[in-house]
């Protein structure tokens, strides 16, 4: 299943000079958040793939304006041709904005969705909009990572975790791919296009 992945930053690749071929052999496309809604609603109109996101800590704007022909997985878990989805966005708490959260409220948020993942197996994909604690994050409030993050993949080992947040701009030490225990680790800053089955995905990530 080859999936794209996008999260910040509009793509002009993909926005700006658009070919409707650029979705070509697309499956699944998953937002990771700080994207503006027409975005999401423009990639939709293209594509037969689902279109999955998840808040990012500037998402306000989603309240009313929600992107057309998407789904929010937000607190929930989506399957999709037999892959299991877990969606927990938003960021480290630094204000009263929305979609900001203590640890302990983001750990809240996951073991809300235990029996359900229970139910379901397990979870193959970890959809967020912040990265872990100390994995590719940021040492400033606003860009550290969840601790919770870091428990869902060392016990219950998702194949992968996809992330943005924190822009590859911010610094050159902001990988792109990284591993923890056996979870394939992507920030999807702006956009990546990956094979779900890939046993190889660190080389073949475009």
């Amino acid at each position: 299943m080859k999936i794209l992945a996008i999260a910040d930053e509009e793509s002009r690749y993909l926005w700006d000079f658009f070919d409707k071929s650029k979705l070509e052999g697309i499956d699944l496309i998953l937002s990771a958040g700080d994207l503006d809604p027409r975005y999401l609603s423009f990639l939709a109109t293209f594509t037969h793939a689902p279109v999955l996101y998840v808040h990012g800590n500037h998402d306000t704007k989603y309240d009313t304006i929600p992107p057309d022909g998407c789904i929010c997985i937000d607190d929930d878990i989506y399957v999709y041709k037999g892959i299991r989805i877990m969606g927990l966005g938003g960021s480290m708490r630094y204000s009263q904005g929305n979609y900001q959260y203590t640890d302990k409220e983001m750990a809240a948020r996951f073991y809300k969705l235990w029996w359900k993942m229970k139910r379901k197996g397990g979870i193959d994909i970890l959809l967020t909009h912040s990265p872990a604690y100390q994995l590719n994050d940021g040492r400033d409030l606003p860009h550290q990572g969840f601790r919770i993050f870091n428990r869902i993949m060392k016990k219950y080992r998702p194949r992968f975790f996809l992330h943005g947040h924190v822009h590859k701009t911010y610094g050159r030490h902001h990988k792109r791919y990284d591993k923890y225990e056996n979870t394939h680790v992507l920030n999807v800053y702006e956009r990546c296009v990956f094979d779900y089955e890939d046993e190889q995905i660190e080389q073949h990530i475009i």
